[in-house]
């Protein structure tokens, strides 16, 4: 097991208290983009499609009761029928989360390509009585989707104390970029802003108000802001998000706080980047718990993006990490 993890973001310098190596979950399984909940029987994370043994499984999942020994649920599909708007033939189900709902069920938000803008992806959510599926999403068009914004990917659920419930994504501008890396490094940069919208606190699905904008890219990050997961840690709002390309080594983990669900967020510095005494390549895509403060991301290794897990708290602005 790795010991704590100091991360001083003011120097935005990682210090490892104790050396050691922080080694992927699972073996190193392809899995891109997890995300994680915590039921009765333990902890249950979910990845983007991957083709497994020859087949394509749209949202791929695991399991762990105790955060020590990790299973891949190898084939298995949470979401194997996919809704009339998307895409059958290049469907691009990506960064599935799945959060409890007031009646005990569960909803799965997740993105995927349209079959109205194929080359465009957007927000849908789909539903089951069970945490480990099937999902199944009966809707016949998606449920966010600003087209002319370049549509939108990377939804993640958060419960506020009061019992509000919110979701944040990314609108995916560099989708209709002018070039360069990942689409949107050569002027005029389009903005891919993170979005926060107050949905129905029952069942996660009706939307309150309009989306209110928390967090856009800026120069440092390349193409994009993305990935984006709101918790609630030492007092604070805690919004987690990578910047920079995801094919190249500059992609991270950076953080945001703010004392208000709606900001203003300010930036505290970058949690993960490749190298380092945590030798991981390009780490992104972190998802924390919904109210709490288990943590997991991906890394390259060779062979993939393999899911990493710690545990996360904050004091003042200085995060820790420990498995």
């Amino acid at each position: 097991m790795l010991a704590p993890l100091t991360l001083l973001l003011g120097c935005a310098a990682l210090l490892v208290q104790h050396a050691a190596a922080l080694a992927p979950i699972m073996g190193g399984q392809n899995f891109p983009d997890p995300s994680i909940i915590k039921v009765k029987d333990g902890w249950h994370i979910f990845s983007t499609n991957a083709k497994i043994d020859g087949k394509l499984i749209h949202v791929q999942m695991a399991h762990t009761p105790d955060w020590k020994k990790w299973t891949f649920r190898r084939g298995v599909d949470a979401m194997p029928t996919l809704a009339s708007w998307i895409d059958k033939k290049s469907p691009r189900v990506w960064a599935p989360d799945v959060n409890m709902v007031n009646d005990g069920s569960f909803i799965m938000y997740y993105t995927a390509a349209t079959k109205a803008h194929p080359r465009i992806h957007c927000l849908g959510y789909a539903t089951s009585k069970t945490v480990d599926g099937p999902y199944v999403d009966r809707s016949s068009e998606p449920w966010i989707c600003p087209v002319k914004r370049g549509g939108a990917i990377d939804v993640a659920g958060y419960v506020n104390a009061d019992g509000t419930r919110w979701v944040v994504y990314k609108v995916d501008g560099n989708s209709i970029g002018h070039g360069g890396e990942c689409g949107n490094t050569k002027k005029p940069i389009v903005p891919t802003p993170i979005m926060l919208q107050q949905v129905n606190s029952r069942d996660g699905r009706g939307k309150i108000g309009a989306p209110i904008q928390i967090l856009s890219n800026i120069p440092s990050d390349g193409p994009y802001v993305e990935a984006p997961s709101l918790t609630r840690l030492g007092g604070k709002y805690v919004l987690m998000f990578s910047s920079n390309c995801f094919v190249g080594p500059k992609y991270d983990v950076q953080y945001a706080t703010a004392t208000n669900i709606k900001g203003p967020y300010k930036r505290q510095g970058t949690l993960f980047k490749t190298g380092g005494p945590l030798k991981m390549h390009a780490p992104g895509g972190l998802d924390i718990a919904v109210n709490g403060d288990h943590a997991v991301w991906h890394a390259d290794h060779g062979k993939g993006r393999a899911a990493y897990a710690a545990v996360l708290s904050l004091k003042g602005d200085r995060l820790t990490a420990r498995t």
